[in-house]
């Protein structure tokens, strides 16, 4: 049996779940999400707990059975907690402004780039450091696939580390053509 799929779901205060057949719905203060279960996972609710079980005994069913008892679990989080990424903009002249669900990077193109985030996500940016963009939401994939999209416009490049990057991400840099300069070649 599989050991994370086993593992009973604890349904945080505050948290209502409806169950209708295969779907199961969460609703908590940061927002609604639903998931639709394979016909071979079922769902039982005891007072505060969330049951995950399977019906057979194959390896798709054994996999199913742990993933699904893992994004519902990151439902239940998210519902009451909620997800954040942090993405920090690192180059002379990035910056990014929030505006409404629109939010527009200047990374030293030609032109900024505008990108529309979709429902359920915040962005904002940090107070204190005004190069961090903070990336909320209740779903842990819709804030992760916002995140990597934006960090796609302008990943961190090797030489001077320019770019937008996760903070705390270790980017490595590579030293150039400095070392190919000292010697050019040239007998005398």
């Amino acid at each position: 049996m599989s050991r994370i799929g086993k593992k009973p779901i604890i349904i945080p205060a505050g948290v209502e779940t409806t169950i209708q057949g295969q779907k199961i719905t969460l609703k908590g203060p940061k927002g609604t999400l639903s998931y639709d279960c394979p016909l071979t996972i079922g769902v039982d609710k005891t007072e505060n707990k969330i049951i995950i079980k399977r019906s057979g005994k194959e390896r798709q069913d054994r996999c199913l059975h742990g993933l699904a008892r893992a994004l519902i679990n990151n439902m239940a989080t998210g519902v009451s907690r909620g997800f954040e990424k942090r993405l920090e903009i690192i180059g002379v002249g990035f910056r990014a402004q929030v505006s409404g669900q629109k939010v527009t990077l200047n990374l030293g193109f030609s032109h900024p780039i505008e990108y529309l985030l979709p429902q359920g996500i915040k962005v904002e940016m940090d107070k204190e450091n005004k190069n961090v963009m903070i990336i909320q939401g209740a779903d842990s994939q819709a804030v992760g696939e916002v995140a990597a999209n934006i960090r796609g416009f302008r990943p961190p490049e090797p030489y001077k580390g320019k770019g937008i990057r996760y903070v705390g991400e270790y980017v490595p840099h590579k030293a150039g053509k400095a070392a190919a300069g000292a010697t050019s070649g040239v007998k005398e």
